[in-house]
């Protein structure tokens, strides 16, 4: 995994208390940047999996100091290396064996890419106009290149991620997102669809107007997969792409086949859509508890344990009734 520097911030008086807590933790790569009358700064280096232990540690002891900052850093390389056997005793041995980032190193990533603003409405456009033409054309190379382009992982990412932790503003916001950038997909779909004559017989089209376990094995593996590439540091970029395969290229279709008045086909398309997203959440929540993502405090660990219970019953209730609904309209 790779290694963070940990940057603490407090005020002078404080500093023995810092030192004194930095002692305590065995095998502890830290030093001293500076001390004045006003400010003790001091950095830690450690595996980005042992961050949050650290952080939490720091943020228990001087969170209701005003002067406290406690800043993370990315590291590109450190010589010589952390070995793993000297990254031992941290305050929680269960939670250091998780192979995630720090919590808040993950919130921020998933604020950012869950942020509806110019540039996320504009990827939205291009994706939708380019996952059009290639659906029509039944070109799957087009499709997959409106893959690379749709940014649907951020706010899926986050839906789930507010679960576990109780986030309600994160969690408001990502569902936000998504419901803009579906009713933009579906307009804009449904405009093409209602210029351009269409066969609803092409393979690209007519495919996903029905849902067979394919499909919801393929959208509970791209949920998963999305959280973990969250929650290791790893590229989301390819993921991303599993995820709006999953989402983008029904949506497509269903405004298209509302364009054309193929209004039977389209509500197919429209209950696969429901069932892939309620499957990519319900998968990324139970990812992100696996990997050990909860609040610092037990209150709010208690209060996010009944927020992801409701969410999984939401998300679970919901798609059994999906799954009757479809099971009815097939037959």
């Amino acid at each position: 995994m790779p290694e963070r520097v940990i940057k603490i911030i407090l005020p002078t008086d404080q500093a023995e208390d810092a030192i004194n807590l930095l002692k305590s933790q065995d095998n502890l790569t830290y030093w001293q940047e500076e001390l004045s009358s006003k400010t003790f700064v001091a950095s830690i280096l450690t595996d980005s999996t042992k961050s949050e232990e650290v952080m939490d540690l720091f943020e228990k002891k001087f969170l209701k100091n005003s002067v406290f900052k406690l800043i993370l850093f990315p590291v590109e390389a450190s010589i010589p290396r952390i070995r793993e056997e000297e990254s031992t005793n941290y305050p929680s041995e269960e939670k250091s064996n998780k192979l995630r980032i720090s919590r808040e190193e993950l919130y921020s990533d998933i604020v950012d890419s869950a942020k509806l603003n110019n540039i996320f409405v504009l990827m939205t456009i291009l994706s939708t106009v380019v996952v059009s033409i290639g659906l029509l054309k039944n070109n799957v190379a087009v499709i997959i290149g409106a893959m690379v382009i749709a940014p649907y992982l951020g706010p899926n990412v986050a839906l789930a991620f507010s679960s576990v932790l109780a986030e309600k503003k994160l969690g408001a916001d990502a569902l936000k997102t998504l419901i803009t950038v579906g009713l933009i997909v579906v307009a804009l779909s449904s405009g093409i669809g209602l210029i351009i004559d269409f066969d609803a017989s092409i393979v690209e089209i007519s495919s996903r107007t029905s849902i067979g376990y394919g499909e919801i094995i393929l959208a509970l593996a791209s949920g998963a997969a999305g959280v973990l590439a969250f929650t290791t540091g790893a590229s989301s970029a390819v993921i991303g792409v599993m995820v709006a395969v999953a989402l983008l290229p029904p949506l497509a279709v269903f405004g298209l086949l509302i364009g054309a008045g193929e209004f039977s086909l389209a509500l197919g398309a429209l209950l696969l859509f429901l069932t892939n997203i309620i499957c990519v959440n319900l998968s990324g929540i139970a990812t992100f508890l696996y990997q050990g993502v909860s609040p610092r405090t037990w209150y709010d660990t208690d209060k996010a344990r009944k927020a992801t219970r409701r969410s999984l019953a939401l998300w679970i209730s919901t798609l059994v009734l999906l799954d009757v609904i479809i099971f009815i309209w097939s037959n």
